[in-house]
């Protein structure tokens, strides 16, 4: 159906593989899991949705709960197996974007195979052990950390070497590899 999946659409089947959900509690659960990134139109929500229900990837369901009709999604045979081969061949962004990796890291054990999830784990530390510290650019290439002298740059270099230490340390006692 695509090629590869946004976090909009990634979220809508993750969340629907833990239980069924309307489109509104759906949206404030991505909006959560999100946080600063960005809101999550209603209009968004009802393509993903609306396209996911024609492709087979969820259900749908109509009740009326006080007084209104409520559409409620589930999870079909075919969500779930594009769910589990799209977190299987995670890359680009989705790897490299932290938020976006934040999103892929939630639905992970989604993925009925230990050794596959241990393969996208092992993916991500190989990113992480390449040159990923530097954050600022002149344009033409990256800047070395070292010659960031704005005092307020090199506070947000410190935390996101922080965050990649840790993450890197994490990711290695989960794959059982040697500090």
């Amino acid at each position: 159906m695509m090629d590869m999946m946004n976090t909009i659409e990634l979220m809508t089947l993750g969340f629907l593989s833990e239980e069924p959900l309307c489109g509104y509690r759906l949206r404030k659960k991505m909006e959560q899991l999100q946080g600063y990134m960005q809101a999550v139109s209603d209009g968004t929500l009802h393509t993903v949705t609306s396209r996911f229900v024609k492709a087979g990837y969820i259900g749908e369901t109509f009740n009326v709960v006080n007084g209104r009709r409520l559409r409620e999604f589930h999870l079909e045979p075919a969500g779930r197996a594009a769910l589990i081969d799209e977190l299987k061949n995670t890359s680009g962004y989705m790897l490299t974007n932290i938020t976006k990796w934040a999103v892929v890291m939630s639905f992970l054990s989604v993925i009925p195979d230990e050794e596959d999830r241990r393969v996208v784990l092992r993916r991500r530390l190989d990113l992480l052990e390449s040159d990923v510290r530097r954050l600022y650019s002149d344009g033409e290439g990256p800047i070395d950390n070292d010659d960031v002298t704005d005092k307020y740059r090199r506070a947000i270099i410190m935390v996101h070497d922080a965050e990649i230490d840790a993450e890197r340390s994490w990711l290695k006692q989960e794959l059982g590899i040697d500090k």
